[in-house]
C-alpha cells in the first residue's frame, strides 16, 4: 500500500473548515493578519456555536452571557479564540471512524495539545499556537486510516492490543510505512507549515535525524506527559523517566523538573467542543 492511496479518497478525508485551515497556516507568521478570522469565523455557524457554548461555560466564568464571536474576542482575546476555532474545527471534521471512538479520540488530541502548549511556552524554541496545533493533530494519520482502510487498521490494532508487535512495526509490515508519515503527507497536502508535518512524522522518534525538530521534541514530550497522567504515574517516577536528551532538543531548562507536577494537574478545558 502507498500513502497517496489513502489521501487520494478525498470523500472520505476529514472535513476540515476553510477558516481553520487559514489560520492554521497563518501560525508562526509574526506579520499575520488575524483582522478578518473572527468574521469568517461567525459565518461558519457550527465553530461559531461549539466557540461560544465554551466561552459561556463555567470555566471562562464570564459574568454575563456571550452571544457573539466580536463579543468574545473582546473577552478572550485572538490568542485563545484561535485555540478554540482551531480544536472545534478539528472535532467536527469527522462523523464516525469505523473502529474508533472519536469522543475519546478527540479528548485525547486536546489534552496532549493541551500539555504541548505547555512544553512550548517554556522553550525559547518554540511557538505556543503550533505546538497546540501540531498536538491536536499529532494521530491524524491513525484517523485518516481507520477512515481510509479500516480493514488494515483494525488488524494493526489487534497486533498491539495483543502484544505481537509494536505500532510501528505493525504499520511498517503490513502498510510499509507510518500513521506519522500518512500524518504528514495530509497535512502537506492541506498545505499546512511544513514544520507542523515533520513535526507529526518525527515526534515519536525525534532522534531520527541529526538534527531534532525542537516542535518535534515539544510534542514528544507532551505524548509522554499524557502517557504519565493517563497512567497515575508518581511524580518521582515522571521525573525519573524524563527523556533528558528531548528536554534540552526542545529548548527546555532544566528547571522544567520542577514544574512537572504543574503539567500533570492540567485538564481538558476543551472536552465540551467533542460533543
Amino acid at each position: 500500500m502507498r500513502i497517496e492511496e489513502l489521501i487520494k479518497q478525498t470523500d472520505k478525508l476529514p472535513n476540515v473548515p476553510d477558516v481553520v485551515r487559514e489560520l492554521i497556516q497563518l501560525l508562526g507568521d509574526p506579520d499575520a493578519n488575524y483582522s478578518d478570522i473572527s468574521s469568517k469565523v461567525a459565518h461558519d455557524q457550527t465553530i461559531s456555536l461549539k466557540v461560544l457554548r465554551i466561552v459561556n461555560s463555567a470555566y471562562f466564568g464570564l459574568s454575563r452571557k456571550i452571544s457573539s464571536i466580536d463579543e468574545a474576542t473582546v473577552l478572550i482575546g485572538m490568542e485563545k479564540l484561535k485555540t478554540l476555532v482551531i480544536a472545534s474545527g478539528f472535532s467536527a471534521s469527522v462523523e464516525s471512524a469505523e473502529g474508533v471512538n472519536l469522543r475519546d479520540f478527540w479528548a485525547d488530541s486536546f489534552q496532549v495539545a493541551e500539555l504541548a502548549k505547555w512544553v512550548a511556552k517554556r522553550s525559547n524554541l518554540v511557538n505556543e499556537d503550533e505546538a497546540f496545533t501540531v498536538g491536536i493533530v499529532h494521530n491524524i494519520g491513525v484517523l485518516l486510516l481507520h477512515l481510509t482502510a479500516p480493514e488494515t487498521a483494525l488488524e494493526i490494532q489487534t497486533l498491539v492490543d495483543n502484544r505481537k508487535a509494536s505500532r510501528m512495526k505493525a504499520e511498517m509490515d503490513l502498510l510499509g510505512f507510518t500513521t506519522q508519515q500518512a500524518g504528514q503527507a495530509l497535512m502537506d497536502q492541506w498545505k499546512f507549515p511544513a514544520n507542523l508535518g515533520v513535526a507529526v512524522k518525527e515526534h515519536k522518534r525525534p532522534f531520527m535525524n541529526d538534527n531534532p525538530q525542537p516542535l518535534a521534541c515539544v510534542l514528544n514530550l507532551a505524548c509522554f506527559l499524557n502517557a504519565c497522567i493517563r497512567s497515575e504515574r508518581e511524580i518521582e517516577l515522571v521525573r525519573e523517566s524524563l527523556p533528558k536528551a528531548v528536554v534540552k532538543a526542545a529548548g527546555l531548562g532544566e528547571s522544567v523538573m520542577f514544574d512537572l507536577d504543574e503539567a500533570l494537574q492540567i485538564g481538558n478545558e476543551l472536552s465540551p467542543l467533542i460533543y
